[in-house]
């Protein structure tokens, strides 16, 4: 019982991240109806901005994070502004064009960075803690409680702010919200930005947990993709349930299974999504004759 809870304990942490990363797809994707598959990428760029802030110019790791966030936001203003052209007009191309921005992103890391990785020091040197015969990292708890600010704060933008309510307005109707004089392009590209920063705000806090590098985005990219379609695609209730519902199932696939924790996990995932293919929290379409 006491292996049970620490792999549960261990998972957590992990799916606070990918959380982190599903908010990021869901908001653009609940505001445009689109699927960044940027996302990754952006996230790759975060962690290592990150670490560079941290490790070479010896910033606080809380101030290295916050320049991150604020420079992938900025890439995330550029994209949609890039994209805008093609918006209610070809929208296969704005995903082709996510896709483009994604390779150049990556190829920009190697440029700057190179193909090898990082090892990023844990910032809160404290030993862990010791509760019911069960070790907690510090800095696990460090992500946990940066993930749920991150996710109140969020939530409070969206429910309590007119910018917010106009996004939710864009999200349910993008002609009826353009007729009221909500500017979609201005909602669109706040999507984008909120979706960069919590993409860098995933990058940076995953960095002590594992080891930075080209490819990193990419996985994380994937579970979050993944963790966004368990949770409901578009939903922010879905996107956190589905991100610590992936992290616990990577736990455990990686106790149980090494070697192909990957794969169990997605297997896993695969059959949740044939019974229920709209998600947790997503809505079942009703066809009436």
């Amino acid at each position: 019982m006491q292996v049970f809870f620490q792999t549960i304990i261990g998972g957590i942490s992990l799916g606070a991240v990918y959380a982190l990363v599903a908010l990021g797809f869901s908001l653009v994707y609940r505001t445009m109806g689109l699927v960044n598959f940027a996302h990754g990428n952006v996230v790759t760029v975060g962690a290592y901005l990150a670490s560079t802030f941290y490790l070479t110019t010896k910033l606080p790791f809380a101030l290295a994070m916050l320049v991150a966030i604020a420079v992938t936001a900025a890439i995330g203003l550029v994209i949609e502004r890039v994209l805008r052209p093609l918006e209610n007009r070809d929208f296969d191309l704005m995903l082709i064009g996510t896709i483009g921005f994604g390779i150049v992103l990556d190829a920009l890391v190697i440029m700057i960075w190179g193909a090898t990785g990082r090892a990023v020091p844990s910032p809160v040197p404290a030993a862990p803690i010791e509760l019911f015969g069960l070790r907690i990292r510090t800095y696990d708890l460090v992500v946990l409680a940066i993930a749920a600010v991150a996710t109140v704060l969020l939530v409070l933008f969206l429910s309590r702010t007119k910018r917010g309510a106009a996004m939710q307005a864009v999200a349910m109707d993008h002609e009826a919200a353009t007729a009221v004089g909500i500017h979609v392009g201005r909602s669109n590209a706040i999507a984008f930005m909120i979706g960069a920063g919590l993409a860098a705000l995933a990058g940076g806090l995953v960095g002590p947990l594992l080891y930075v590098n080209p490819a990193l985005g990419g996985a994380l990219g994937i579970k979050g993709f993944a963790a966004a379609i368990l949770g409901g695609f578009g939903s922010i209730p879905g996107a956190i349930v589905g991100g610590l519902a992936i992290g616990v199932l990577d736990s455990f696939a990686a106790g149980h299974f090494q070697g192909y924790s990957e794969l169990v996990t997605f297997l896993v995932f695969t059959v949740i999504i044939m019974i229920r293919p709209t998600g947790v929290f997503g809505e079942r379409t009703v066809n009436r004759a």
